[in-house]
């Protein structure tokens, strides 16, 4: 297994030791996400996307940090962390791995309102670090051709992929932008950052309502796949 919580000290530390080693940091949040998915479903995904990554490109998987900042969905359920303490667990995080002679970091993002607080992450951990750490940022969801959501066709989809706690009898469609102009979804884009339920009445962008589980299969393969090439072409020009 690749999930680093599952192993043993002194076999974790010699084969860190004798291999070069990377791993990942998921991230993701706790927040509502409609009537149908459970306020865990950033993490979930987030979490699976990263374990599959890992297993397959024998990366060591760093248990995921499940909070977020997702104060902009109150007064909706949601429990959130400041943006500061946001970067300092990241950064800690990724101190830490550099003393356990872990030198290659990817941070795969699940939730969009985490997107401020990590910007430019990447290249601040690697000045702190004296340039020995090479620090990767990815949103995952921008490694699928489909257009992403919140609780919409595609999160849906995912979360039947690889969750049994999704509640179809209460899905309802949400915020349809099918027709709007890229200006004018824009705009909403921007004013749910601040208010998510003011823009979307129910808390879903999207429409859930067709989403199914052999959907949802395609999506996080075809995420999978095109992130852990990414990853995979950044761990080897990072050693060229």
């Amino acid at each position: 297994m690749a999930e680093i919580k599952d192993k043993f000290d002194p076999e974790l530390r010699r084969s860190i030791k004798n291999t070069s080693q990377a791993a990942i940091i998921p991230i993701g949040s706790i927040e509502q996400h409609g009537p149908h998915l459970p306020i865990s479903t950033d993490s979930d995904i987030v979490t699976e996307v990263s374990k599959r990554i890992a297993e397959k490109r024998r990366f060591q998987l760093i248990p995921t940090i499940t909070y977020g900042v997702s104060f902009e969905h109150a007064p909706f359920f949601n429990l959130s962390i400041k943006g500061s303490t946001l970067r300092y667990v990241v950064s800690d995080l990724c101190a830490s791995l550099l003393e356990n002679k872990i030198k290659t970091i990817f941070i795969i993002n699940g939730h969009h309102g985490n997107l401020k607080s990590l910007k430019n992450i990447d290249s601040k951990i690697k000045r702190l670090a004296n340039n020995k750490l090479k620090v990767f940022l990815f949103s995952y969801w921008h490694f699928t051709k489909r257009e992403f959501d919140h609780a919409g066709f595609v999160e849906t989809s995912l979360m039947l992929a690889i969750s049994k706690n999704v509640k179809m009898n209460k899905v309802k469609k949400g915020l349809i932008t099918d027709g709007m102009s890229k200006q004018e979804i824009k705009k909403l884009g921007r004013l749910a950052t601040q208010s998510f339920p003011k823009v979307t009445k129910n808390g879903v962008w999207g429409d859930p309502t067709k989403a199914t589980k052999k959907d949802g299969q395609k999506i996080l393969a075809e995420i999978v796949k095109n992130l852990g090439k990414k990853c995979q072409t950044c761990l080897t020009e990072s050693r060229s």
